[in-house]
């Protein structure tokens, strides 16, 4: 399950989602409809999550009793994944309390950088020592996991400073850290600035530099963004990349099962309309028919460190790209950094 907030302090200039800054009104009422919403979809036999996401936008700037308590509507399964996006900013012992009294026992950290000059090229308004007072709070609460999230490929980042943002990740012994190539989306500030768009030789170079201090500090890479130490690996996320069924609330968020995907209005306001008036929230949605479902599924599939089926992959040219473990193909380091190129080659 997924639950979107959608209320941003400062929106990053890099950033797509369904996020805002001036709504911070209607964050009552927000999550009361995505409480709402929920209690209506378990009424109507939606089954026991097994993992929680919770992201934005900054879930940080809700109420975290309120937050509670629409997760307090969710049917877990035992052992279940509960996880809360947070801004290091926001994050106290207080905060993490309550969270774990409502079941969440993973944090995700939006770090994206351990050097200031490059947060502010972000648009990112955290400090760095906030990141470490956070992990502090988590460990004081006894929060069985998190992550930290970093971004490379920022315009002007050095080599340099790319080393010092990973080692000083990697200072605070996290069990899991997702590392993601700097992305230009379109109608963000960033898309409008071309100056400021990453370098693909540049990233990849940071790509490779961050394999392997993550790889010599113990973290494996288990998908081409992500690494963990055994046991902390992102159960939500595999879920996805396995193309498992989930069920998307509040605004923008998105839901899968078996093969259809929809989709939620984008704004606030429309939700919470929709839902005080008994409707449903739901904005537009595909069926995915079962060739491009097959390809879709190998495609997520040939990212992770599982790969693919051997005969699945049309496999000549590709040695620089893969390898075969037991009949079954994966990418090599070079390989992840053309995932979408292999990608075409899959039959």
């Amino acid at each position: 399950m997924y639950l979107h907030i959608p209320f941003c302090r400062v929106r990053c200039d890099y950033c797509a989602f369904a996020t805002f800054t001036d709504r911070h009104d209607l964050r009552s009422a927000y999550l009361d409809a995505c409480r709402t919403d929920i209690e209506r979809t378990v009424s109507r036999g939606m089954r026991t999550a097994t993992t929680v996401f919770v992201g934005g936008g900054t879930p940080t700037q809700v109420d975290p009793e309120h937050l509670g308590r629409v997760l307090d509507a969710i049917p877990l399964a035992h052992g279940a994944e509960v996880t809360v996006e947070c801004n290091p900013d926001d994050v106290t012992e207080d905060l993490l309390q309550a969270y774990r009294r409502h079941r969440v026992n993973r944090v995700s950290l939006g770090v994206q950088s351990m050097v200031p000059e490059v947060l502010a090229t972000l648009g990112r308004t955290h400090q760095p020592e906030n990141v470490s007072r956070a992990v502090e709070a988590i460990r004081a609460v006894g929060m069985s996991s998190f992550n930290l999230d970093i971004i490379y490929g920022v315009a002007g980042e050095t080599v340099e400073q790319w080393e010092t943002t990973v080692r000083a990740a990697l200072a605070l012994d996290p069990p899991h850290i997702s590392a993601y190539g700097l992305t230009v989306e379109p109608g963000t500030p960033l898309a409008t600035d071309e100056a400021r768009w990453p370098d693909d030789d540049d990233q990849a170079d940071k790509y490779e530099l961050a394999d392997d201090l993550l790889a010599a500090a113990g973290l494996a890479n288990y998908e081409v963004s992500n690494w963990a130490r055994p046991g902390h690996e992102s159960r939500h996320n595999r879920l996805y990349w396995a193309q498992a069924d989930y069920a998307g609330f509040g605004c923008a968020a998105h839901s899968h099962e078996s093969g259809r995907r929809w989709w939620n209005v984008r704004t606030p306001e429309r939700y919470i309309e929709l839902t005080a008036a008994g409707e449903s929230p739901e904005s537009a949605g595909e069926t995915l028919d079962a060739a491009t479902r097959r390809i879709e599924g190998l495609q997520l599939a040939l990212r992770t460190r599982e790969g693919v089926p051997r005969g699945v992959l049309a496999e000549e040219g590709l040695e620089e790209f893969i390898e075969v473990q037991a009949e079954r193909v994966v990418l090599t380091r070079r390989g992840r950094l053309m995932a979408n190129e292999v990608s075409l080659r899959l039959q």
